[in-house]
């Protein structure tokens, strides 16, 4: 290695080591302008003394759900002091009295004592307050579905929504952020009698989203000259490949990282395949401890097969093993399939329909020795 490609020890290639971080927000945050706008005409009813719109934000993850609300949510805030907008992340606070805590945390500027103190009062409290100062609530339930986990989410909604029966004059709205509709049926009769969302749907990015995106932040996080458009668009592709932008903005990171553990001012080849080969085992070792033993054992099927299997063939292997019907198949293999860890091919009618081959994502060695 020649003397000038040696960093010395106060030396890095991190110009700006946060832009990877997941919580970061990008002066430049484009492809997003459409939902925005259908985000602000929501909040617009309550900027004129009215009910914000009920609103669902549907998008598979990383496609840029969260970053455009607090956006939308930060512009209102510095606009109008008419409303109260309160981001909750659901994967952190699934109890009523969490949820309304974090509300009296963003109107009151601190939570309520955790102890001693009955979720009535803190609630009350909450509402006497935005009624008699003549201010709305807009609450976003971020990965809304974690409430119907804990069974919350029903009482939580009727709370929020219901709450202008007791406390006349009382504006409040939602906006249910998640990946699909199906947490609306799990929404008891007078529950959706006043939550009739419109709904803002964010699209997966195009590929050549993907790359513009991956490029600022490349920009804003390495000193120039670090990473090659070449490394970027393989990083891109990556990207693609795994459904998740956040993927890429990760291996920015590790790639950076090695970089710098093998003393070099840029990140090559070597250090891009070596951050891939990382992410997939840390992917692949995630995606296993979330599955039940039933899923296990479909998935352990397909990984030491041979060939690439038909769902026809699968099943019939599968019921085999667990004596399990074709409906618990067919879930069990939805949720490998939504995990990313098969894809299925369709290839053309079968006994049941559309005939469909099972392909395994990873590298059948490397599933084996994750699940030993």
């Amino acid at each position: 290695m020649d003397i000038e490609d040696i960093l010395l020890h106060d030396e890095t290639i991190f110009n700006n080591i946060n832009a990877f971080n997941p919580d970061y927000m990008p002066e430049n945050f484009n492809f997003r302008d459409s939902q925005m706008e259908a985000m602000a005409m929501s909040i617009r009813p309550a900027l004129k003394d009215g009910r914000p719109v009920n609103s669902v934000i549907l998008g598979s993850c990383a496609t840029g759900k969260t970053t455009s609300l607090k956006k939308v949510f930060e512009l209102v805030e510095k606009s109008s002091e008419k409303i109260f907008c309160c981001y909750i992340n659901c994967q952190l606070h699934t109890t009523r009295f969490g949820i309304f805590s974090q509300i009296h945390q963003k109107i009151f500027g601190h939570q309520p004592p955790e102890t001693g103190v009955p979720f009535s009062r803190v609630y009350q409290k909450i509402m006497k307050f935005l009624s008699s100062e003549n201010k709305s609530l807009l609450v976003a339930l971020d990965d809304v579905n974690f409430l119907f986990q804990s069974q919350n989410a029903n009482k939580i909604f009727y709370d929020l929504l219901r709450a202008y029966e007791e406390f006349p004059g009382v504006r409040t709205g939602v906006f249910a952020i998640l990946s699909d509709l199906e947490f609306r049926y799990a929404l008891d009769k007078n529950v959706n009698t006043v939550f009739i969302p419109h709904e803002i749907t964010f699209p997966p990015y195009r590929r050549d989203e993907i790359l513009s995106i991956l490029s600022d932040r490349a920009k804003s996080g390495f000193f120039e000259g670090v990473i090659s458009e070449d490394i970027l668009e393989e990083i891109t592709d990556y990207t693609l490949d795994s459904g998740d932008l956040r993927v890429g903005i990760d291996i920015l990171r590790v790639c950076g990282n090695i970089a710098e553990a093998n003393a070099s001012r840029s990140i090559e080849q070597k250090h891009l395949d070596e951050a891939i080969e990382n992410q997939v085992s840390v992917n692949l070792s995630h995606a296993l401890k979330s599955l039940n033993d039933t899923e296990k054992v479909l998935f352990r099927i397909i990984a030491k097969s041979d060939k690439i299997l038909t769902a026809g063939e699968l099943s019939e292997i599968f019921s085999k093993e667990l004596d399990a019907s074709y409906a618990t198949f067919n879930r069990t293999l939805e949720k490998l399939e939504f995990l990313r860890l098969v894809d299925t091919k369709f290839t053309g009618k079968g006994v049941r329909g559309n005939s469909r081959q099972i392909i395994l994502r990873f590298d059948s060695e490397d599933v084996n020795k994750c699940m030993m």
